[in-house]
């Protein structure tokens, strides 16, 4: 067994270990999560064996993803040991991979000096985060990655919004009771449906090229000025609303609107709820509840038989009548509230998360000197570091 060395935070450096032993490995865990609530989990085979071949160990809870037709032996075909329990994951591994905050119940089992990485909602699960530092362990939320080009690759927020703006638009076509596109036939011609999406971000953009493959006439709106470009280049017409202040931070995300340019949005929006059809909304601010931005009286502008799909709803919601996981109908129309999304989605969502997880653990791990490596210089890791 090899010389035993600690290493401890310095300045804005710090080698992430309590103990370095010869050629043992450090080793990556994942539990499952709570199946009523998700369905995606944190680790695929092939990302596994990426992992393993940075010098890393792989263990995992029995049955890990047995509900998404992965069975434990393609895991330990890839190199990973299966453990009986949850707990025999978290007391033995390093660095503990999560989709969301772990329970109470993993809470308790946590070791001093782990690492948990994953999507840990600190403005929703602030207290349990707490409590997970106060046992020395380190946390790193992915929703708080920097917009940078370094950081594309782990960004989990696009990546599972990606699959949002698809599903959105599928969705919204199942509930709709007419044809989507136009159809000339011998008996008469079927008009395109028309279809508005609230926020461009990823998952507006996702919206956007979906519908106009499925033949819908898509119209788009959003706070910055500069999505402008970006829908036009899909093929959907941007709906402008006239502003003198720049509505975009500097990390590329929505400002909250000033109580002048929602006025002067809703204007608009009764002359365009008027015309379509469906309204996809996706609007979104960090870490603040979602915009209210279709109020009572604006849903009901739509013609009945029209649909209101709001991606927010967990968040609050865009749109008035919106509950999570219900469709209301209100005057003829759908008011679709979304929950969970991503069940609906978990294989696709599962490997493009953990593909996520990959990139950002190959930026911590140190394959010289066989450590995490928690740089604070490192504006990946500074800024995704769970500090109360």
């Amino acid at each position: 067994m090899g010389n035993i060395s600690c290493c401890s935070f310095i300045s804005y450096f710090s080698c992430y270990t309590a103990v370095k032993l010869g050629k043992i490995k450090m080793i990556v865990g994942s539990t499952k999560e709570n199946l009523s609530l998700e369905k995606r989990v944190s680790l695929t085979p092939e990302t596994a064996k990426n992992i393993i071949g940075l010098g890393l160990q792989v263990i995992l809870e029995k049955n890990y993803a047995t509900h998404l037709g992965i069975l434990d032996q393609e895991y330990e075909n890839s190199g990973v040991k299966i453990k009986n329990t949850s707990n025999e994951v978290i007391s033995s591994c390093n660095l503990l991979l999560k989709v969301n905050c772990p329970s109470q119940e993993d809470i308790s089992s946590l070791k001093e000096k782990t690492i948990i990485v994953g999507m840990m909602n600190p403005s929703k699960n602030k207290n349990e985060l707490i409590e997970i530092n106060k046992k020395k362990v380190d946390i790193f939320s992915l929703e708080t990655l920097p917009r940078i080009t370094r950081a594309q690759s782990m960004d989990v927020l696009s990546s599972q919004s990606n699959l949002a703006g698809y599903r959105a638009v599928v969705d919204c076509v199942a509930e709709f009771e007419k044809a989507v596109p136009m159809m000339m036939t011998a008996a008469g011609t079927v008009p395109a449906a028309k279809v508005l999406v609230i926020g461009a971000g990823v998952a507006g953009l996702q919206a956007i090229a979906t519908a106009k493959r499925l033949g819908a006439i898509v119209s788009a709106t959003d706070v910055r000025a500069a999505s402008k470009e970006q829908v036009e280049s899909l093929g959907g017409r941007f709906l402008t609303v006239d502003q003198s202040d720049d509505m975009e931070t500097a990390g590329g995300y929505a400002k909250e609107a000033t109580t002048e340019y929602k006025k002067k949005q809703a204007d608009m929006m009764r002359d365009a709820l008027k015309k379509n059809d469906i309204v996809i909304c996706t609007a979104l601010i960090p870490g603040k509840p979602a915009p209210r931005i279709l109020s009572e009286e604006l849903v009901k502008l739509m013609k009945p038989g029209s649909i209101i799909y709001d991606l927010a709803a967990e968040h609050g919601g865009n749109s008035a009548f919106s509950e999570p996981g219900n469709i209301n109908v209100i005057e003829g129309i759908k008011i679709i509230g979304v929950k969970s999304l991503m069940n609906r989605l978990p294989l696709t969502a599962s490997s493009l998360y953990a593909k996520n997880l990959f990139s950002f653990i190959r930026n911590l791990y140190s394959r010289e000197k066989k450590v995490f490596n928690i740089n604070l210089e490192d504006e990946i890791i500074n800024k995704t570091l769970f500090k109360n």
